[in-house]
């Protein structure tokens, strides 16, 4: 039996997720509703944060497909589930999903409510869910809506990992490690986060093999 020292444990992590988005990435599914959801087949992984936090210039990059999620400069403009298959046929190994935004200030209590209550319904009751990516700007605070975006998956019992966004932006260095560190003290006390907390630029490339090598793990059950 080969043993394999933790760096070719990593390359190999990187090399599947690799292998994963070399598979075409295609738009399926939109729900604005829980009864119009697709029925639960693939494992789903889903995108969540803040709007304007880069929520679809991140899934174009995880994808390597710059058109396949939207990308706009108006705040809020998700107003729905998005489903995305990885792979060919009817029967694909994965499926991402990009959640509407949270925190936009343009949009009525009215539609702010709803919007929560999508969220929370799907987070709670959808089988196939493994696990939220939380995107949190790298640039700037820690916002409550963030905040309360934590305690929707907690109280939702629903996994998430913390991933940083826009890193390229954050300068000097110094405001990107108090971030991370200021992330990694939020994962210790959030029983449902994940300890690894990714840092990412969709600009620059930066981490996205990380990311891409999360989401082979989920797709093959770990």
């Amino acid at each position: 039996m080969t043993i394999l020292t933790p760096e070719e444990q990593e390359a190999q992590r990187i090399e599947a997720g690799r292998l994963l988005f070399a598979r075409p990435v295609r738009f399926f599914f939109a729900a604005q509703k829980l009864d119009g959801l697709p029925a639960p087949e693939a494992p789903e992984v889903a995108f969540c944060g803040r709007s304007n936090v880069g929520k679809s210039s991140l899934i174009n990059a995880v994808a390597g497909h710059h058109g396949l999620a939207r990308v706009s400069h108006t705040p809020g403009r998700t107003r729905q589930l998005n489903f995305f298959a990885v792979g060919e046929g009817t029967e694909h190994p994965l499926t991402l999903v990009d959640m509407p935004g949270y925190g936009f200030a343009q949009a009525s209590k009215a539609v702010k409510a709803d919007w929560q209550g999508l969220m929370f319904d799907y987070l709670r009751g959808r089988p196939t869910l493994r696990r939220v990516f939380l995107l949190m700007d790298a640039r700037i605070e820690t916002k409550d809506g963030d905040r309360a975006a934590m305690d929707l998956l907690g109280e939702a019992a629903v996994p998430f990992q913390i991933v940083l966004t826009k890193s390229d932006d954050a300068k000097p260095a110094s405001r990107l490690l108090k971030r991370q560190q200021e992330m990694a003290e939020i994962v210790r006390k959030r029983v449902a986060a994940h300890p690894v907390v990714l840092t990412t630029s969709s600009a620059k490339g930066t981490g996205i093999p990380d990311l891409r090598a999360a989401i082979a793990d989920i797709a093959a059950g770990g």
